[in-house]
């Protein structure tokens, strides 16, 4: 009988122990966080207040991994209804009642306990430095508006500020590398490692009010006012960054307008750009409201013009390719237009923005060639109006400008940044990566709350983590020996 016992109390142990054995592994190939739903998440949110509206970006990551890469999601995006906030110097208290409705969104998606230690920014871009250059006053006063509504909400709310054009280029390069995981890696072996620079892409912007290019170059920037530096996990890099003030999408169309109207030979405007059958009535009023169309008049004889498009795609090239100075550049290779200084270009690059809503209206974001983009644009631009309006319904607010913008596109990568035949394949038309908007924001907020080190990250972690599973192995062995002494002495005590 006893020796049945032994083979119990045998069997009773090995099989404890092979649970045991089980739930050690399973603790050291599954993340602790996993079993028990932690850590802690963080959130973090950024107002892109761009030229022509206003997006806001909800982040939010696991507390435990500020440090790491790759960590940071997007939870949330919202468009504010209305225009940019550089648009209400007549109606500054909407300036930030137009917030008000993404930020209650937001506060919904956060827990309730979180709202007091969110982060929350709030940007603008190209618009607001046009302002700025023509009224600093109305753009103070804008600013105290949101300051105002923004500061009626339970967060921490860090201000208002207007981004720098080299800031905005610098950021949505930060944004891209970061998503992409091309700053920093960390491999199955458990180490950190920099990814080749080869891997670093460019981005892309195209706003309202300016364009933006960055990316890092093989050589060094030899124009100190397009050199961005930053020490990233515990690498230096100096990144090209320029933005292109003036030449967004809508200042773009302002200054063609104004080289047609001063240019017409009769009480009508005629826009190559416009689809032919297109009519328009044009305010000259709010045409020359922004320091990118001077006008060359004192005085206006007429408050509005008539506007009729025409069509032509060849005329309508040469009319936005005149909005370029390309002969500043005196030839120079390491130069794009205006006299702006760009080194050389290589690797993959992400359109984003203005870019991509173009371009993906057009159905060209799908690695379509140069040759097949600047046929599908010729064609776009030829429909007559009325069958361009049948044929999209809900697209009413910019329909009329997607050709004008097409082209512009097309000048701007090929004459402009110098992308031909053989790179135009490197650019990548995107709106998200991974789930995640591309844009200035997320690199913003990484380096407002410092999420970026400059030094690698070690493996604390790890470490700690290491040392919980070897706590939770020792539990684990300890209650298997409990059972078994408890069941040996079931067994074998005297009666």
């Amino acid at each position: 009988m006893g020796h049945n016992h032994r083979d119990v109390v045998f069997i009773v142990l090995l099989g404890a122990t092979i649970i045991s054995g089980v739930i050690a592994l399973i603790l050291f190939l599954v993340d602790g966080s996993d079993i028990f739903g932690l850590p802690d998440t963080k959130y973090g949110m950024v107002f892109d207040a761009g030229s022509s509206h206003t997006s806001l970006y909800v982040y939010k990551w696991p507390a435990d991994k500020t440090n790491d890469t790759g960590i940071v999601s997007q939870a949330l995006s919202c468009d504010a209804e209305g225009p940019g906030i550089s648009d209400y110097v007549n109606d500054l208290v909407n300036a930030g009642e137009s917030l008000r409705p993404c930020m209650e969104k937001a506060l919904a998606l956060i827990p309730e306990d979180k709202h007091q230690e969110t982060p929350t920014f709030l940007g603008a871009t190209a618009g607001m430095r046009l302002l700025r250059e023509k009224n600093s006053s109305q753009a103070d006063r804008i600013f105290e508006e949101i300051t105002k509504v923004l500061g009626q909400f339970p967060v921490n709310f860090q201000g208002a500020q207007i981004l720098t054009g080299i800031d905005e280029a610098s950021f949505g390069w930060i944004t891209i590398n970061y998503i992409l995981e091309t700053l920093v890696k960390y491999t199955f072996s458990g180490e950190w490692i920099q990814p080749s620079t080869a891997e670093m892409v460019g981005a892309l912007d195209l706003g309202g009010a300016s364009a933006q290019i960055s990316f890092l170059p093989l050589g060094r920037i030899a124009d100190p006012s397009t050199n961005a530096i930053f020490r990233l996990y515990g690498y230096n890099y100096s990144v090209y960054a320029h933005s292109y003030l003036c030449y967004g999408q809508n200042q773009m169309e302002k200054r063609l307008l104004e080289r047609l109207v001063q240019t017409r030979t009769s009480e009508v405007v005629r826009n190559p750009c416009y689809h032919g059958g297109y009519e328009d009535t044009l305010s000259l009023a709010d045409l020359y409201d922004t320091p990118c169309v001077q006008s060359s008049q004192t005085s206006q004889p007429v408050q509005s013009l008539k506007v009729e498009g025409t069509g032509n795609p060849e005329a309508c090239y040469s009319a936005v390719y005149s909005l370029f100075n390309f002969s500043a550049c005196l030839g120079r290779e390491d130069c794009t237009f205006d006299g702006i200084y760009q080194p050389q270009k290589h690797g993959q690059f992400y359109a984003f923005s203005g870019f991509y809503y173009t371009f993906h209206f057009l159905n060209l974001t799908d690695g379509q060639s140069l040759h097949t983009a600047n046929e599908t644009v010729w064609e776009f631009c030829q429909i007559p109006w009325k069958q361009v309006e049948a044929s999209y319904p809900e697209e009413k607010q910019r329909l009329y400008a997607y050709c004008t913008n097409a082209m512009y596109i097309l000048i701007l990568l090929t004459s402009g940044y110098k992308f031909d035949d053989g790179t135009w394949s490197d650019i990548h038309f995107s709106k998200q990566v991974a789930g995640t908007d591309i844009g200035w924001t997320l690199g913003y907020m990484l380096n407002m709350t410092n999420m970026i080190p400059a030094e690698a990250p070690v493996l604390q972690r790890a470490e700690s983590f290491s040392v919980w599973v070897a706590g939770v192995i020792f539990l684990a062995l300890t209650i298997v020996m409990s059972i078994g002494s408890g069941v040996i002495y079931c067994f074998w005590s005297p009666d």
